[in-house]
């Protein structure tokens, strides 16, 4: 069984530091950090050295801040200063487990925001390395957030990490960007996008452009987003989402005193952090205000948007809580609830644990995930964004080239037929949709692995028969052709607000997996390779949260943030993409595979989650 693992500290040493308050601890961390190849084969190694008499190494040093939720201890870290570990709710444990997050009112009195603390639990799937090429089992185990090893997990994580330009002080209102994980709403964590010295943000701060980024913890997997009858009778579903607008909320509330801004908050997320993105659009019927004024003014949406969802008291919704509770000591208990929340924690775990994961064969038919329940969703995300029943914000939305290969990698089985397709799709991904809607769609899909994913490389990278097919199917279904459908509709429903949307083709050359879904994590929020990709894209971003529009340089402290290429606002009638490629960029029209999208589009209810 391949070990799930990201990162690993190499050496920890705890001193204190001089100045800090009595108990306070400074953290020097030796920290081996291997992000690994995207196609080029790129490894990196940070050593931080330890100090010496007792003192941090380097300008590691404590940073004070006194904000309404109390006096907190950051980190200096090189160019960037670190607040970790911020908790935002009560500890959803015990009667709090299975329960929206309650508010947290007890100051944080000289709070040590220096220490890594838990993520969520996760729900992490096991892998057979024999199934898979060494590189490729490497690259989906080490190098992707979803098989990402936690160094500290607890059902104690509604916290979150604020990182800012060093310096930076109460006054300098800053806009803030406010990141959401992904992780296919079973794993992940606020560490992976800010790991040492959080390179975006030093590196916007480097072209004139400093901002404060607040990665946020939430619960995922059956802790989080857990559905059926019961769950939404005890007014317990969607927790995840809930989680989200609590720590969005205490942002409003505090962020003033590190710097930022609370009127130029720009909410982001990769996967079901994107997906997160547009769900915090249209939460509680699209209110997106706190105490009279808006929580956000844009979105950034990376691989993710739109994915039309059954209820949350659905058939296939109540087949996942009856077989968790089957696992329990809970089947048969007059207060089914009560009694999961009362489980010891490795008791519950296992039992969210026991259904399949995103790498098996059933892939993207997700057991947990966000669900319509009439209050926090009021309905499908597909159905919210064509009546306009969601934040009218600028936004960016966009996909990797391939992303379905990465959730494709499991089905050897599948003989790779138009039949064999065709019932996996029915039978597996769209139990809603008719056998005959499947081979429809599965028909619009040529056999030719030249037309399949990894898009553009002819007869190679077929991992098994059909493999290409059906993660051109899956990238789809997904993220790439859902997204056009969500850009129509919201275009539509408010059609003063601007958009712009993009495809990345900037790991190519990767074996099999192409530009994969999640490879945007490294080469944009991480730098890795530095190359014209990710400089540009760094940029843009940087320039849409100051300004709304990824090609405005003006603002901030210089404009070094100008880019050689101008982004165009998507339209329904010319449809203009960027393409990203690593060396350039270029215009590409959004109609692709269009026959397949149309077919989406009118069939979307049947196709839902």
């Amino acid at each position: 069984m391949l070990i799930p693992t990201l990162l690993a500290l190499s050496a920890a040493t705890v001193n204190l530091v001089a100045g800090a308050p009595a108990g306070l601890l400074g953290l020097d961390l030796g920290l081996d950090l291997n992000l690994g190849p995207i196609g080029l084969g790129v490894d990196v190694k940070v050593d931080i050295p330890d100090g010496t008499n007792g003192a941090p190494g380097g300008s590691f040093l404590t940073v004070p801040v006194s904000a309404p939720a109390g006096t907190l201890y950051g980190l200096n870290r090189l160019t960037t200063e670190a607040f970790t570990g911020i908790p935002f709710a009560q500890p959803p444990v015990g009667q709090l487990r299975l329960a929206p997050p309650v508010r947290l009112t007890t100051p944080l009195n000289n709070f040590d925001a220096t220490q890594q603390s838990a993520a969520c639990p996760q729900f992490l799937s096991s892998t057979k390395p024999d199934d898979l090429p060494s590189t490729i089992a490497d690259i989906v185990v080490n190098k992707t957030p979803f098989l990402q090893q936690a160094l500290k997990v607890s059902e104690d994580c509604l916290n979150l990490n604020i990182f800012r330009p060093a310096g930076t002080k109460a006054g300098d209102n800053l806009p803030v960007l406010f990141w959401m994980y992904g992780g296919g709403f079973e794993v992940g964590e606020r560490w992976f996008v800010a790991v040492v010295d959080s390179p975006f943000v030093a590196a916007t701060a480097a072209f004139g452009k400093p901002l404060i980024l607040v990665a946020v913890n939430y619960r995922i997997g059956g802790f989080g987003f857990l559905a059926g009858k019961e769950i939404k009778a005890a007014g317990a579903s969607n927790l995840g989402l809930l989680d989200q607008r609590l720590g969005l909320e205490w942002v409003a509330d505090n962020i003033v005193a590190f710097g930022g801004d609370p009127s130029k908050v720009t909410i982001w997320g990769e996967s079901a952090g994107a997906i997160s993105v547009f769900n915090q659009f249209a939460l509680l019927g699209g209110d997106y205000h706190y105490k009279g004024q808006p929580l956000f003014r844009g979105g950034i949406m990376n691989s993710g948007s739109i994915v039309p969802a059954q209820p949350v008291d659905s058939p296939k919704a109540q087949a996942v809580f009856d077989a968790v509770v089957a696992e329990t000591s809970c089947k048969g208990s007059a207060d089914v609830i009560n009694c999961l929340r009362a489980l010891p924690y490795d008791q519950y775990l296992n039992a969210v644990n026991s259904r399949s994961g995103l790498f098996s064969y059933t892939s993207i038919a997700l057991a947990y995930f966000p669900r319509p329940d009439g209050k926090v969703l009021t309905d499908s995300p597909e159905v919210l964004a064509k009546s306009g029943r969601f934040a009218p914000v600028p936004f960016i939305v966009g996909d990797q080239e391939d992303e379905g290969t990465l959730f494709s990698l499991f089905q050897q089985n599948t003989t790779g037929s138009t039949d064999a397709l065709a019932n996996y799709l029915n039978t597996v991904t769209f139990p809603g949709a008719s056998r005959e809607l499947a081979t429809q769609l599965v028909n619009l899909y040529p056999e030719d692995p030249a037309a399949g994913s990894p898009f553009r490389t002819g007869i190679l990278n077929e991992w098994y028969p059909g493999f290409k097919r059906l993660a051109a199917i899956l990238g789809d279904a997904t993220f790439t052709l859902l997204r056009r459908i969500f850009l129509k509709y919201a275009i539509a429903a408010h059609p003063d607000v601007p958009a712009w949307s993009y495809l990345a083709s900037y790991a190519y050359l990767t074996p099999i997996l192409g530009t994969f879904h999640t490879a945007d994590v490294l080469v944009v929020y991480n730098g890795i390779p530095p190359s014209y990709a990710s400089v540009g894209i760094q940029k843009y971003y940087a320039n849409f949260v100051y300004n709304l529009d990824p090609n405005n340089a003006a603002g901030g402290k210089s404009t070094a943030s100008k880019v050689a290429d101008n982004w165009p606002r998507w339209d329904a009638v010319n449809k203009p993409l960027l393409q990203f490629n690593l060396l350039n960029f270029a215009g590409l029209k959004d109609d692709f595979r269009q026959a397949a999208a149309d077919l989406f589009e009118a069939n979307l209810t049947p196709l839902r989650a």
